[in-house]
């Protein structure tokens, strides 16, 4: 059996997120999300895309010799053979990430993967989507990202932050939206909270700007 997936592109660069920040990554971008984020980055994945055989989605990976994948979209889980994607990456040694919105099931996905979970805040427009019952599938090496647009935004993440006791299930990841909430407005309000939070901005935005495929 050799599943097929839609594939938006699959390309070398700079990790430009999570804790793996400036490390080089091969990405792994699949076609396709029932999201519609305001603040969306990639909407070039919402369709198109091409047919790729297991096999040679492996191969073109390979051929990068780079330790660290990403598999992000888009929303990868909604090809349900992402899952299988992430099993075979695994299994040939790789270090692998799953970018995911936090809206579809992440109960069975390989349990080596490093889960980075995006919890939609009031400004993405799509706070409605979240599915909370995820956290319970958390291990302590995955990742919570909340993208932060304002000043509201920000004080719903830290009351989100405290009902669920995020620190505790894993690293908790604040990243300001692009060109829309300022990075150094969000360490202030950080530091004088005293989040237990990692600011994060994107690395790849300042290297490249909003340039598709870095």
């Amino acid at each position: 059996m050799n599943p097929s997936l839609r594939i938006t592109e699959i390309f070398h660069s700079l990790q430009g997120e999570t804790r793996t920040v400036g490390l080089p990554t091969v990405f792994v971008r699949l076609t396709g999300c029932p999201l519609r984020c305001g603040y969306c980055d990639s909407a070039y994945a919402f369709s198109g895309g091409t047919m790729y055989e297991m096999d040679e989605i492996l191969r073109q990976v390979a051929s990068f010799g780079t330790h660290h994948v990403t598999v992000t979209g888009g929303e990868p889980l909604a090809q349900k053979q992402c899952l299988d994607l992430l099993k075979a990456l695994c299994d040939v040694g790789y270090e692998v990430s799953l970018e995911t919105s936090g809206a579809l099931d992440i109960s069975q996905v390989d349990p080596r993967v490093i889960k980075v979970v995006d919890i939609k805040t009031p400004g993405s427009g799509e706070v409605l989507k979240n599915r909370f019952e995820n956290l319970s599938h958390l291990l302590l090496h995955d990742q919570i990202k909340f993208v932060i647009c304002n000043r509201t935004d920000y004080d719903w993440a830290k009351i989100t932050l405290q009902q669920h006791e995020l620190t505790k299930r894993c690293d908790v990841l604040f990243s300001p939206s692009y060109q829309e909430q300022s990075a150094g407005d969000l360490a202030d309000w950080i530091i004088a909270d005293r989040l237990p939070v990692r600011l994060q901005v994107q690395l790849h935005k300042y290297l490249w700007g909003d340039v598709p495929g870095r």
